[in-house]
């Protein structure tokens, strides 16, 4: 029987489990990742290093946010219109609540828009 399985496999032309194939799935295939570098990042401690942000306002020292300084406060506005979290700004909370504050006056007197036309 074992011959017979022999015989079998040569003729086929597939065998059951090809062996130049990478493997693909989950906790498949020992090779490096497909953006070239290693999966641990710098020192292979985690998946990836992210910088503590600091306030921007906090170290410029601007105490007053100016509503009518559109290109300051289009940076801390969405594509779509929405404001931009403090969490991914990097803002601290009293400098995020002022910043809040200028971008309401600016979309009052139409500096900046509500929204964005779709």
């Amino acid at each position: 029987m074992a011959e017979e399985t022999q015989a079998r496999t040569p003729e086929s032309g597939a065998s059951s489990a090809p062996q130049d194939r990478p493997s693909s799935g989950p906790g498949g295939g020992s090779g490096p990742r497909p953006g070239g570098r290693p999966s641990g990042g710098p020192g292979g401690r985690g998946k990836f290093f992210r910088r503590k942000k600091v306030c921007k306002f906090c170290t410029e020292k601007i105490d007053a946010i100016p509503y009518r300084d559109v290109r300051l406060l289009q940076g801390f506005v969405a594509e779509r219109g929405k404001i931009v979290p403090r969490r991914l700004t990097g803002v601290c909370t009293t400098h995020q609540r002022r910043l809040t504050r200028a971008i309401k006056q600016a979309r009052n007197i139409a500096l900046l828009p509500f929204a964005t036309r779709h």
